[in-house]
């Protein structure tokens, strides 16, 4: 049996999202600092910017974390690779290659407590329900996941897309039923959802952090001549249409 106060609330810390086996535990102020970083760190926290980090408390079950994200666990836990045979280690290696994701992601297995390394990012718990069970993410973004979470690789639908979007031609690709969590840049509060419905949004720039898997991506003009998009000052956008749902972020 396990016993921690790690989940419970003090004037320090306390839990701010659960959703399956993930909890978030927030920092609302760093109480270890040093009389001539204390205002800093005081501001900091005003602002939001904390430390949090990510539990996954363990039934007989498995979660798939990111390379180096582990800082303790606790029970009959034990960690493997998520690797399932040779023909497996060739695509995850591919995907390394042209995600700049890492090949091999670890995966704890059993009963018990997983705490992951403290990070200053924003943590988004996603429901891939929520997503029609096929959501897209930008390079750097995947944290961990449920067992049941199938990581691959989609690459976008036409060389201009890669050349022009700034998008890269390959993106991860979650798919199947699970929680998958991310790292955002932004708070979710900030983050723009936008779902369509056989419709199009067009974006200036790559703001976009996940989206559908389901949504055709393309990068065109803004006018339908160069000339005229040249004239508007606003060039090439990124362009999704179909059904699905896009996260954007503000600033980029």
């Amino acid at each position: 049996m396990i016993r921690t106060n790690f989940f419970q609330e003090t004037p320090v810390h306390k839990v701010t999202q659960q959703l399956g086996c993930f909890s978030v535990v927030e920092y609302m102020r760093d109480a270890s600092v040093s009389p001539s970083s204390a205002e800093t760190a005081y501001f900091a926290a005003e602002m939001g910017v904390r430390k949090r980090q990510v539990a996954a408390s363990l039934n007989n079950s498995s979660v798939v974390i990111q390379v180096g994200a582990m800082q303790w666990f606790a029970g009959n836990i034990e960690a493997k690779t998520d690797i399932k045979g040779a023909g497996d280690l060739m695509k995850k290696m591919f995907s390394s290659k042209v995600t700049g994701e890492t090949a091999v992601k670890p995966k704890y297995t059993g009963t018990g407590l997983l705490v992951l390394e403290p990070t200053y990012k924003f943590i988004l718990l996603e429901d891939l329900d929520q997503w029609n069970n096929n959501l897209v993410i930008e390079d750097g973004l995947f944290l961990a996941c449920t067992d049941s979470v199938d990581m691959s690789v989609v690459a976008r639908q036409n060389v201009s897309s890669a050349m022009l979007g700034g998008e890269g031609l390959f993106n991860t690709c979650l798919r199947g039923q699970g929680i998958a969590v991310l790292e955002s840049p932004v708070p979710r509060e900030e983050l723009i959802a936008i779902d369509l419905e056989n419709d199009t949004v067009k974006i200036d720039g790559s703001y976009a952090i996940a989206w559908s898997a389901g949504l055709q991506f393309t990068v065109e003009r803004t006018t339908k001549t160069l000339v005229g998009s040249a004239a508007s000052g606003e060039g090439l956008v990124n362009v999704y249409r179909g059904t699905g749902r896009i996260l954007m972020a503000p600033v980029g």
